[in-house]
């Protein structure tokens, strides 16, 4: 059921028991876009939204407890996040779509799949993995940054935290403008650590990996070489489980793939269609 939100300029659908965030941009057929633990629709790199903008209508969002969409008090699960995802693809109008999901939104876009399979057309699963025992772990500065304690953390100490288990030491350094543009993305609308924590949960409860041979949509699986957060080894995890899947690596790129963006959005252009 759609529910424009009042005020502020900002749109809002009303999605299950929540007011939503969403934007949209370009014109042809949709591609829901979903953003991963922590972060939001600011999150996204502008040269991916402004391409792919140039050939499908994109859908992104705020998740549950992110940005500027409703934090609630109901426990938070991946399967409750991908429930969002298919209620504001209604609330919209949009029937089915090509669907593309970094990190927790792979894990989410995972979900949506295998519960929503009629929703989803194509799928783009990036950095990210299938959960449970089968997964490969982060190192121990990526897990030890995941769940720190940022309760005491101003918001800039908490991005600053961030940058390097999602950009590669080179690139960081080769790149200022990237990296404080990427600070003010995060800074935007940053999460608060409560509903950071319930997100967090959610992922390490998560794990799809015996249901995965049922997913029915043609599915793009792209790994970052230098990805700490979400090792590159998660990648075969995922392409031996789902049926009619494609893996590419990228070879510069960490867990935000920036480093090869041009490739990035070039390959899920071609695989989109």
């Amino acid at each position: 059921m759609l529910s424009m939100a009042e005020g502020g300029g900002v749109p809002k659908v009303r999605v299950n028991d929540i007011q939503m965030n969403y934007e949209v941009n370009g014109e042809g057929f949709p591609l829901v876009m979903i953003m991963g633990l922590g972060g939001n629709l600011d999150w996204w790199d502008p040269r991916m939204i402004q391409r792919l903008s140039k050939n499908f209508k994109t859908i992104m969002f705020d998740n549950r407890g992110t940005g500027r969409t409703d934090v609630s008090d109901r426990e938070y699960t991946i399967r409750l996040f991908a429930d969002d995802t298919a209620a504001l693809m209604d609330g919209l109008g949009i029937s089915r779509a090509h669907v593309l999901g970094i990190s927790m939104g792979g894990m989410i876009a995972q979900e949506l799949a295998l519960n929503y399979p009629q929703k989803v057309e194509k799928l783009v699963l990036c950095s990210t993995l299938c959960g449970g025992e089968k997964s490969v772990l982060p190192s121990g500065v990526a897990m030890g940054s995941l769940t720190a304690d940022r309760s005491t953390m101003s918001q800039e100490e908490v991005a600053k935290m961030v940058i390097p288990i999602i950009l590669t030491e080179d690139f960081v350094k080769k790149n200022p403008d990237y990296v404080e543009l990427l600070m003010q993305q995060i800074l935007k609308a940053p999460i608060s650590d409560e509903p950071y924590r319930r997100q967090l949960s959610a992922v390490l409860e998560f794990n799809t990996h015996d249901r995965l041979p049922q997913v029915k949509s043609p599915t793009l699986i792209l790994c970052g070489k230098k990805d700490i957060l979400v090792p590159p080894g998660n990648g075969p995890v995922l392409a031996e489980a789902i049926p009619n899947s494609r893996l590419v690596y990228l070879e510069r790129s960490a867990h935000a793939l920036a480093e090869d963006m041009d490739e990035v959005i070039n390959l899920v252009t071609g695989f989109l269609g």
